[in-house]
C-alpha cells in the first residue's frame, strides 16, 4: 500500500486537489444557476391570497417573505396604499384565512390590484349577473381592443411621427416638400382621431374593484391584463396562468418602468448586438492573427505586440466604453453626420449612441480573445500539410487560404465562442455607446432600410442593472432581476451551442483538430 510520502511524491495529491477544485467550481456554477432559476421561475406561479386582521386594519395579499418576527405581504393596490409590499409583525397578525372570492387583477398601470370584483358596468350602468362571469365573457374582445390601441399608438402613429421628423430634417436643405409633409400630417390626424375613438369605446365598459379596506377603484376593462382568482384555481388553472405570465414576460413589451410586462425588446437587442459584434470581431481578430503568425517578422516588435494583445484583455471594460464614446460616437459618427447628414445637424444621426458603435466597441474589447485563439489554432495546423501544399506548387496565399485556415477553423470558432460569452455579459461599455432603458423602436423592423444601425437598443444586462438598482419599486423588481438574469444566461448558452454545433460540423468535415 502506498504511504503518504510516496502518494505526495508521485503528484497524486495535486491530481486530487485539482479534481476537488473543479468539482467545487461546477457545484458553485450549478448552484448559482439553480438559485437564479428557482427564484425567477417561481415568481409566475399564482400564490394563495391570504387575509388577516392586524393592528392597523385588515390586510390581504400574497405572502412573499417571512422572518422570525415579521411577515411580508404583496398587497398590490399601489394607487390606493402607496406601496406594493408591507411587512407586518407576527405579534400583530390575527388568524390567517384564504377567502375564495378574492382575485388578483393585473393592470396596465399601477401594478396589480388585490381585492374583490364589486361590479361590471357598461356606460355607467351595472350589468346583471355574476361580474366574474361577465368579465370572462367580455375580456377577449376587450383584450383585442387593447392590443389594437397599443399597436395603433406604437406602430402607426409612432411610424408617422418618425417619418414626419425625418421629413422635417430634410426640409431644412430641400424646399418643396411641404405637400408631402401635409399628406403625412393628414394621415397622422386621421390616426389620432381613430385612436381617440377607440379609447372612448374602451372606456365604456368598466370594472369596479374593492380593496380589503373598503376603498374602491374603477378601471376600464381594457386595462385588465389578467384576472386571477388565486384561491379557487386548481393545478391546471394555475399552470395555465403560469404559462400565460411566462409567455407575456418573454414575448411582450415592458410596462411600468420595466417592472411589469415583458422584456422582448431587451432579448432581441442582446441577440442582435452579439451577432453584430461576432460579425465584426472575427475578421478583425483573424486578420490580425494571420499577420502576426504567418507574415510578421519575428523580433522584439512582434513580441511587444503579443504582450500588448494579451494585456489588452485585462483593460477594464469601462475604458473601452470611454474609447468607443470618444472615437466611434463623437469622431467617426460625427464625421459621418457632417459628410452625409449635414442637413439634419445639429440633430445627430450617427453622432450619438447606437447599436453599431456598441457592437464595434465590444468587438475591440473581445478581439484579444479571438487573436490568441486563432494564433494557437494556426500553430496547431501540422507543418506537413503546409509543406505538401507548397510542394504541389501552391503559392503561400493559396496554402494559407485552402489548407491552413480551414484546418484552424475549429480553433477560430473557439475564440468566437469565448468572445460571444464575454460580449453578451458586458454592460459598462454599452451604457456609453448605445443602450437605453426603453427603446421606442428596435434596430431591425419593417421600415426601409430595415436594419437601422444608428438606433439605440435595449440589453438584458442593462435591464438587470436598471430594474435592480434604479427602480423606485425595488421589491417588485426582484423577480424581474432573477428572470432577466436567467434569460441572459439562456441567450448566452443558446448562442454558444450554435457556435459549438458549427465547430463540431467543421471539425468532422476537416477530420479532427486540436481544439
Amino acid at each position: 500500500m502506498m504511504n503518504l510520502r510516496e502518494w505526495w511524491r508521485r503528484g497524486s495529491a495535486l491530481i486530487w486537489f485539482s479534481g476537488a477544485t473543479l468539482a467545487f467550481c461546477l457545484l458553485m456554477i450549478f448552484g448559482l444557476v439553480g438559485y437564479i432559476g428557482a427564484k425567477g421561475l417561481g415568481f409566475f406561479w399564482p400564490a394563495p391570497l391570504v387575509a388577516a386582521q392586524t393592528a392597523q386594519g385588515p390586510i390581504l395579499g400574497e405572502i412573499t417573505g417571512q422572518e422570525p418576527d415579521k411577515v411580508q405581504f404583496h398587497t398590490g393596490n399601489r394607487d390606493l396604499f402607496g406601496q406594493d409590499y408591507r411587512w407586518v409583525p407576527r405579534g400583530e397578525l390575527g388568524p390567517l384565512s384564504t377567502p375564495p372570492d378574492v382575485v388578483v387583477v393585473e393592470r396596465l398601470e399601477y401594478g396589480i390590484f388585490v381585492g374583490r370584483v364589486k361590479s361590471l358596468e357598461k356606460d355607467g350602468q351595472p350589468l346583471p349577473g355574476d361580474p366574474l362571469a361577465a368579465i370572462a365573457r367580455l375580456r377577449p374582445a376587450a383584450l383585442a381592443m387593447s392590443r389594437h390601441i397599443r399597436s395603433l399608438d406604437k406602430n402607426e402613429i409612432g411610424g408617422l411621427n418618425r417619418q414626419m421628423e425625418d421629413l422635417r430634417l430634410e426640409m431644412k436643405g430641400r424646399p418643396g416638400l411641404e405637400a408631402k409633409m401635409q399628406a403625412l400630417q393628414a394621415k397622422y390626424d386621421a390616426a389620432e382621431a381613430r385612436l381617440e375613438l377607440l379609447r372612448a369605446q374602451s372606456a365604456a365598459v368598466t370594472v369596479t374593484l374593492e380593496a380589503v379596506d373598503g376603498q374602491t377603484k374603477t378601471i376600464p376593462l381594457t386595462s385588465v391584463v389578467r384576472l386571477v382568482p388565486s384561491n379557487r384555481l386548481g393545478f391546471p388553472g394555475k399552470t395555465g396562468v403560469y404559462l400565460s405570465r411566462l409567455w407575456e414576460f418573454v414575448a411582450d413589451d415592458p410596462r411600468e418602468s420595466n417592472t411589469e410586462g415583458g422584456i422582448f425588446p431587451a432579448i432581441f437587442g442582446t441577440v442582435m448586438m452579439v451577432l453584430l459584434m461576432s460579425v465584426l470581431v472575427v475578421p478583425l481578430g483573424v486578420m490580425a492573427a494571420l499577420y502576426m503568425r504567418e507574415y510578421a517578422r519575428q523580433g522584439w516588435i512582434l513580441r511587444t505586440l503579443r504582450i500588448a494583445v494579451n494585456n489588452l484583455a485585462g483593460v477594464p471594460s469601462i475604458v473601452f466604453g470611454v474609447f468607443g464614446l470618444g472615437f466611434f460616437v463623437y469622431f467617426v459618427g460625427g464625421g459621418i453626420d457632417r459628410l452625409f447628414f449635414a442637413d439634419r445637424l445639429p440633430a445627430p444621426t450617427f453622432g450619438t449612441g447606437g447599436i453599431l458603435w456598441a457592437a464595434l466597441t465590444l468587438a475591440l474589447l473581445t478581439v484579444p480573445v479571438v487573436i490568441v485563439a486563432t494564433e494557437e489554432a494556426l500553430a496547431a495546423v501540422p507543418r506537413s500539410q503546409r509543406e505538401a501544399s507548397l510542394a504541389l506548387g501552391a503559392t503561400r496565399w493559396q496554402t494559407l487560404w485552402n489548407v491552413v485556415i480551414p484546418g484552424a477553423m475549429p480553433g477560430i470558432l473557439t475564440g468566437l465562442i469565448l468572445a460571444m460569452a464575454r460580449g453578451a455579459g458586458e454592460v459598462a461599455p454599452l451604457m456609453l455607446t448605445g443602450v437605453v432603458k426603453l427603446a421606442p423602436s428596435m434596430p431591425l423592423d419593417g421600415t426601409f432600410p430595415f436594419l437601422h444601425l444608428d438606433r439605440k437598443f435595449m440589453h438584458l444586462g442593462f435591464h438587470i442593472y436598471d430594474v435592480g438598482f434604479q427602480s423606485p419599486n425595488s421589491e417588485a423588481a426582484k423577480p424581474m432581476v432573477f428572470m432577466t438574469a436567467l434569460l441572459l444566461l439562456l441567450v448566452v448558452v443558446v448562442l454558444n451551442l450554435f457556435a459549438l454545433r458549427l465547430r463540431s460540423r467543421l471539425r468532422a468535415k476537416m477530420g479532427g483538430g486540436t481544439f
